[in-house]
């Protein structure tokens, strides 16, 4: 989260714990919802676009959680800008490789955004922040932290067009 130019950030376990091992299959979001309702006042959003997922249950999960992110910030008034960007975007921007591992996109959250993440999906919510203000124009909060831009010109393949 950035707010007035201070940095912080984290991660929330939507997981089943066993203390409420009998709450239906829809708890998670109704917790997903009630998180994003806790939290201050939220100019934009920026979440991590998943095109290839592990399993069925994973994708729908994905799907319920879009959903409901959507969906809150379309309700608000006034209503919340959101972006997805994709997993390689987002490991391209930090490492400048879109494979990156999660080793490198902890190192680069330390070495380049002098930031350090608990866990690599904190060092990818850095670089989506990061992401996020790019696209949005705006300064990276404090001023003093140099974020390379990554390469802006990318050289695309034609494809075949087979008959």
């Amino acid at each position: 989260m950035w707010r007035d130019g201070e940095v912080t950030s984290g991660t929330l376990s939507l997981t089943k714990s066993r203390s409420k091992r009998f709450d239906g299959p829809g708890m998670k979001f109704v917790r997903f919802v009630r998180f994003l309702k806790s939290r201050p006042k939220v100019d934009i959003i920026g979440f991590e676009a998943v095109r290839r997922h592990r399993g069925v249950d994973a994708a729908h999960a994905y799907g319920g959680y879009l959903s409901h992110l959507t969906a809150f910030c379309d309700e608000q008034s006034p209503q919340i800008p959101y972006e997805g960007f994709g997993v390689g975007t987002i490991k391209k921007r930090a490492t400048g490789n879109g494979s990156a591992s999660k080793e490198m996109m902890i190192e680069a959250c330390c070495a380049k955004l002098g930031i350090i993440p608990q866990d690599d999906n904190e060092a990818d919510a850095a670089w989506l922040l990061v992401l996020l203000v790019e696209a949005e124009g705006l300064e990276w909060p404090g001023g003093d932290v140099e974020v390379p831009p990554v390469n802006a010109k990318k050289k695309r393949r034609k494809r075949k067009v087979r008959p």
